[in-house]
């Protein structure tokens, strides 16, 4: 007994290290950029991994002043309309293809899952043409629509997981107490389904934030950039003032840091609770 409990306790040591490196590796780079936020471009230069000797706040202030709070706002605005209509449309696909039987059920499902094979690359001339043919290239449209499109499948797939796991007794109550598919649905799934409705909209959030090669394709107007593509214009700008730009980068990384750590536990509970069925 004593030799497993000392195998355990090394165990746990091991892996204690081990994570403690990888946190390191991911934490320091970004206290490195919020750091090197606040130097001049002497001190960036010539004492590269110290503190800053001042706090020079003008750099945020002239990073927000020169274009990140307007691609700011940009990314905000295709996000929040990026995660409605992808957990919209997501969880009534979802919930039809765990709870109904119909015809072609299975052909229904695999022709959504199978959009996870589709490559964004491998679309973009396609979408390029549609999005001109629409007359709605170079709007927030242009980037909301193939975000959601190219989002559903995965949510799909994870809401599905999810659902089947929740217990029908419940909804078979509420429809013996007189309930529509619609109001079991929106007033008894959708409430218990709060974990895996944040995690999904934790993850859309995250690429539609982040996604770079979309914003550069289909949107010309500066005015319609979003953070990825904004902040690379400014790199252009800012040569010379490379603090400036990583506050515009440590600015950009803020919201899903903070939204990331904010919804932690339900991202975990939601990719975790749905595991066993599928």
């Amino acid at each position: 007994m004593n030799k497993m409990a000392f195998s355990e306790r090394i165990t746990r040591i091991i892996i204690f290290i081990w994570f403690s490196f990888y946190a390191v590796c991911i934490i320091y780079p970004l206290l490195w950029m919020f750091l090197s936020g606040f130097k001049t471009s002497r001190e960036l230069f010539i004492s590269t991994w110290s503190l800053p000797a001042q706090f020079k706040w003008q750099n945020y202030a002239m990073a927000w002043k020169i274009g990140v709070g307007k691609y700011f706002f940009n990314s905000i605005l295709v996000t929040v309309f990026t995660v409605m209509l992808t957990i919209l449309v997501s969880a009534f696909a979802a919930y039809a293809l765990s709870r109904f039987e119909f015809r072609l059920r299975e052909v229904f499902l695999m022709v959504i899952v199978g959009g996870l094979m589709l490559s964004p690359q491998v679309g973009l001339i396609s979408l390029y043409r549609l999005l001109h043919t629409l007359k709605i290239y170079n709007t927030y449209l242009a980037l909301i629509i193939p975000y959601v499109a190219y989002r559903v499948p995965f949510t799909v797939f994870l809401m599905r997981s999810y659902f089947l796991s929740l217990p029908r007794e419940v909804e078979e109550s509420a429809y013996i107490d007189g309930c529509g598919s619609f109001k079991v649905f929106w007033h008894i799934v959708l409430p218990m389904s709060k974990p895996i409705l944040a995690t999904s909209a934790l993850l859309t959030a995250m690429f539609s934030w982040n996604e770079f090669m979309f914003a550069l394709v289909f949107i010309e107007d500066k005015n319609l950039r979003t953070i990825p593509l904004g902040l690379m214009n400014m790199r252009g700008e800012l040569t010379t003032n490379w603090p400036v730009l990583l506050a515009g980068l440590a600015l950009s990384a803020l919201p899903m840091i903070i939204t990331f750590i904010l919804f932690q536990k339900q991202l975990i509970r939601g990719l975790t609770a749905g595991s066993l069925k599928g």
